[in-house]
């Protein structure tokens, strides 16, 4: 039977139900037993399985990780949890040089089930140390799984399938999704391996590409476009490490036209990626236009609400980069 769920609400029924159906999953991390501070996603999961199972960590990034990556070599499926993206580079090594690692430096015969959480802080007038998305330098790393959910059903169902994964994987929400609603059926236990990219919108003259938040402000600007007469085609990557480029190639093949977002910064960034492989993977000439890219401006977020206004890529511009596409 069909029901409205948000983002926030499939991100606790996720973990209500790894919990539930699965003993050898527990929560480590900051500020999970707080009603309010992981955006009510986590809200008395401690009372109803435990503080044992649901348990909050002193303030050490690098020790939670750590223990984490630990526990999943002796036959857990820990969740760790990171409120804010940012201070999770505190715990690089032991994503980065030690989860994404084991398996293969011990030839496939370790793996380390572990899922870190880490979520996005945009806006609030937080600050250059509170607000960034850093998922392009994780993407980077071999080994690591990275997902991004754009709608509610993924921020559950990835969750799940991220916790049964038998490789580590970083899962990155984002607070700017929390109140998007969707009507979805019960849990579907996915094969995280199986998932990738996929096309939420159809169109045929333009195709938008995006992840998380991403996705749905190109969504948004493609369905008020309907209205003019143009018709975008908008595709959620969803996963971006391992990324399957193959669903963006066979749409631009179609519509012949890419814009590419991402609230990460433009250098060595998840846009660029995704228009490299499209430029690499399609014949010359067939492209109408130049591919383009949105992305946040080469500098640090500012702490004042009206340069926030400014800082981060908003409606308008998606809207001009489309009509300046379609105009080539």
């Amino acid at each position: 039977m069909k029901r409205k769920m948000t983002y926030s609400q499939g991100i606790w029924e996720a973990f209500d139900y790894v919990l539930s159906h699965y003993p050898e999953t527990f929560i480590l991390g900051q500020g999970v037993w707080s009603p309010w501070y992981v955006g009510s996603s986590m809200k008395d999961l401690d009372k109803k399985y435990g503080k044992e199972r649901v348990i909050d960590s002193p303030v050490s990034e690098g020790a939670c990780t750590g223990i984490g990556v630990g526990a999943s070599l002796f036959g857990h499926r820990p969740i760790i949890i990171h409120p804010r993206m940012d201070f999770m580079i505190l715990a690089m090594d032991s994503i980065v040089n030690q989860a994404a690692k084991w398996s293969y430096m011990f030839g496939g015969q370790a793996h380390p089930c572990v899922t870190i959480r880490s979520i996005i802080n945009r806006g609030g007038e937080q600050g250059a140390q509170h607000s960034q998305a850093l998922h392009s330098w994780f993407a980077h790393i071999p080994g690591l799984r990275v997902v991004m959910p754009y709608s509610a059903k993924d921020a559950r169902d990835l969750l799940v399938a991220s916790v049964l994964s038998n490789d580590p994987v970083l899962y990155i929400d984002d607070r700017w999704l929390y109140e998007q609603e969707e009507e979805v059926e019960d849990v579907e236990e996915l094969d995280l391996s199986t998932q990738g990219p996929k096309v939420i919108l159809e169109g045929k003259d333009i195709t938008l590409v995006g992840a998380s938040y991403s996705c749905l402000l190109g969504l948004n600007v493609a369905k008020a476009l309907q209205n003019e007469g143009i018709s975008c085609e908008v595709i959620d990557l969803r996963v971006i490490n391992p990324l399957d480029i193959s669903p963006v190639l066979k749409s631009v093949k179609k519509t012949r036209r890419v814009v590419s977002l991402d609230g990460g910064w433009k250098n060595c960034g998840l846009a660029g990626e995704v228009i490299a492989s499209v430029v690499e993977n399609i014949e010359p000439g067939l492209l109408l236009s130049k591919p383009t890219r949105l992305t946040l401006p080469d500098v640090s977020a500012p702490t004042s609400l009206e340069l926030e206004k400014k800082y981060y890529p908003s409606h308008e511009e998606v809207h001009h980069l489309i009509r300046q596409s379609l105009a080539s």
